[in-house]
């Protein structure tokens, strides 16, 4: 903002020719001064190690991808391969010779108890407690979740 006469600083007015082209100048002379300066930062920095910005580059993931299962039958062309040999697709195995966990009917934890009462499973006291107020439809439902529910004729 330029002075009016007699020193005063006129808040409406526009910026003269001679006070842009001062701007420009000043900011003109700022830019060489940084190229001049070479304020630039180097490719790496000098606490890290270089090896991980050969590696790495910037902009590039870090870490392993996974693939899925769909990705590696894709690349591998298992259609290709004779029906007899054993791959991602046709392996089949053995039941499991260990007994399954036993899980919480209510919160999914694993559940070292079941009431005998309503033969539900449950993980600790408080389930214990919810258990006992449910209804009898409640705990029909909670059973043939995991197909263990008595049908009454």
């Amino acid at each position: 903002m330029g002075l009016k006469e007699g020193g005063k600083l006129g808040f409406g007015e526009e910026l003269g020719d001679l006070d842009i082209k001062k701007e420009t100048i000043k900011i003109g002379k700022m830019e060489a001064e940084v190229v001049d300066a070479e304020l630039v930062l180097p490719n790496y920095l000098s606490f890290k190690r270089v090896q991980m910005y050969e590696k790495y580059p910037k902009g590039q993931a870090r870490g392993r991808h996974w693939k899925h299962l769909k990705q590696i039958i894709q690349a591998e062309n298992y259609q290709n391969y004779p029906p007899d040999e054993p791959n991602y697709v046709n392996i089949e195995s053995p039941p499991s010779m260990h007994p399954c966990k036993k899980i919480c009917d209510i919160t999914g934890f694993e559940a070292p108890y079941h009431d005998p009462r309503t033969n539900l499973r449950y993980a600790n006291t408080e389930v214990f407690r919810t258990i006992r107020l449910l209804s009898n439809d409640r705990v029909q439902r909670y059973l043939a979740l995991r197909n263990a529910a008595i049908v009454l004729k």
